[in-house]
């Protein structure tokens, strides 16, 4: 399944997203018409947060992937090198693992690095949002000394 995801008001990409249907990605339409800073902080945050879902279950995929790549290699290692009875379903088995392991690994890695990117975008989009924010002290002091 396909998904076009948008990262910034000026760029959009397309991922594969087999076990996820629908984020939200990026810091597009942040104006939202009102003003309302607060709102737009608010909104951006769930955003982010989002994000760091992605991220976290792309590294969990990719360690997956990992674990498949060297148990195929394993396996190939063994049934090549006579270390166990020559079987064609290990063989077949151990070349479909290590190319599913690469398969994952290669698709959750961009998709963590694009991720990642839009949380940083995110984060930084965010920090001026605050920047607008005219804070108050709170209390009878000017200093917190």
């Amino acid at each position: 399944m396909r998904a076009s995801l948008v990262t910034s008001p000026t760029r959009s990409v397309t991922l594969m997203a087999g076990y996820e249907t629908s984020v939200t990605w990026g810091v597009d339409n942040m104006d939202g018409g009102d003003g309302n800073l607060r709102e737009q902080i608010e909104r951006l945050e769930a955003r982010m947060d989002e994000l760091a879902e992605t991220v976290e279950s792309c590294r969990k995929i990719i360690l997956a992937s990992r674990v498949a790549i060297a148990l195929g290699a394993a396996l190939l290692a063994a049934t090549l090198f006579g270390l166990m009875t020559f079987s064609p379903a290990a063989l077949f088995g151990s070349i479909a693992a290590l190319i599913g392991g690469f398969v994952l690994l290669g698709s959750n890695g961009s998709t963590s690095e694009q991720a990642t990117a839009a949380l940083r975008e995110a984060e930084a989009q965010r920090a001026m949002l605050i920047g607008q924010i005219e804070l108050r002290v709170v209390g009878g002091t000017d200093t917190l000394h």
